[in-house]
């Protein structure tokens, strides 16, 4: 089998196809791990899942239950640590918030079993003093987690290794190959070389749009850029991850914080700007002001795979009998890829999933949500 793309989607994969002693290699256009998968802040916990479908929910649940043994397996595999820790996410809520959380969040948490607690100002100060003392309450969710992306990714990398499972990186694929049945027989690269497969996994995140009209089907899948400022404090200034409408903070163990992320509708252009970092330090200011003093380290950017309702596409392509798809998982990618590698890989072998997955289905016919697809352009 090949998949296309080594994202932690792709890379995911293709391990536990492995696993199953299936002969499979991994083509990567750039190099392996260096957008999406690496770029992101790895908050082990949906964004605002009160948006979207109950199987959404029921996906995310899926998947945050298989970390600790995923966890468990890479380090028994690899001696690599993930930095997966149980850090909690904390909403804090002001009265000038556009989008008040408070009730939708207490609804979803009670339906999908997720412990929530809601502080007072008193309460919201004490378990995190950086927070602006204009707190009018906070929602904190006690059992979210947080993993370090390029820690997690290297682990799969290492565990790859020891598999000798074949990655290419520089092999853009341009054309799928197909027999006179119309089923999908193996890629064709831009360098020309061609590689047979019983199947072919499309797990190459923002650019699986551009593969999927070269190859005559619809795939509606564009980038939505994501710009990060990474502050250097000392560990503990920050214990919880925040979560804002207008930024996100997330403590690393080391005493740095990630302040996240923009959404921004403007194709592949690359490079972070002066005008986000300027709303982010804002935000900052505003929202965490004990963070005031904190040093900038660095910037970076990467390019989430979105899609118009906000949901990933995972399944077989109808017309493409042969070709699966693994990608549009927008801001939930990291979250959502253990129960992603699981499900495709089971259903590429003839497994079929015991969770609901209409809504995500490749085929299926995508309606436009303003609150959780594409943002405005």
């Amino acid at each position: 089998m090949i998949v296309i793309g080594a994202g932690i989607i792709g890379l995911l994969t293709a391990l536990r196809l492995k696993q199953q002693g299936v002969d499979v290699s991994i083509l990567e256009k750039g190099k392996v791990a260096s957008e999406a998968s690496w770029a992101g802040a790895g908050i082990l916990c949906p964004i605002h899942p009160w948006l979207y479908p109950d199987s959404f929910s029921e996906l995310v649940n899926a998947s945050l239950d298989l970390y600790p043994d995923l966890q468990s397996e890479l380090d028994a595999e690899t001696g690599h640590d993930i930095q997966r820790i149980q850090s909690g996410l904390l909403i804090p809520c002001f009265a000038e918030d556009k989008v008040h959380h408070q009730a939708a969040a207490t609804r979803w948490s009670e339906k999908f079993g997720w412990d929530m607690q809601r502080l007072n100002p008193e309460q919201a100060l004490a378990v995190e003093p950086t927070l602006s003392p204009n707190v009018d309450e906070a929602l904190l969710w006690p059992d979210v987690y947080q993993v370090r992306n390029p820690e997690l990714l290297t682990a799969v990398l290492l565990y790859l290794q020891t598999l000798d499972v074949p990655i290419i990186e520089g092999s853009e694929v341009v054309k799928l190959l197909e027999d006179k049945q119309g089923q999908i027989i193996g890629v064709l690269t831009a360098a020309g070389k061609t590689y047979d497969a019983d199947a072919v996994l499309l797990a190459a995140g923002s650019w699986s749009q551009t593969l999927a009209a070269q190859s005559g089907f619809s795939l509606e899948v564009q980038p939505v850029k994501g710009q990060i400022v990474l502050l250097k404090t000392k560990p503990n200034t920050l214990k919880h991850i925040i979560k804002h409408d207008d930024a996100y903070f997330v403590p690393r163990r080391d005493g740095r914080i990630l302040v996240g992320a923009s959404m921004e509708n403007v194709g592949f252009e690359r490079g972070n700007t002066k005008e986000v970092f300027n709303e982010l330090m804002a935000a900052t200011r505003r929202l965490m002001p004990g963070l005031n003093d904190a040093e900038v380290e660095h910037q970076w950017m990467g390019f989430r795979p979105g899609s118009a309702d906000g949901l990933p596409f995972l399944g077989e392509v109808e017309s493409k009998p042969g070709l699966w798809i693994a990608t549009g998982h927008y801001r939930n990618g990291v979250a959502l890829a253990p129960i992603t590698a699981k499900l495709m890989a089971d259903w590429m072998l003839g497994v079929q999933p015991t969770l609901k997955m209409e809504d995500f289905s490749p085929n299926r016919n995508v309606q436009d949500s303003q609150q959780i697809g594409y943002p405005k352009a």
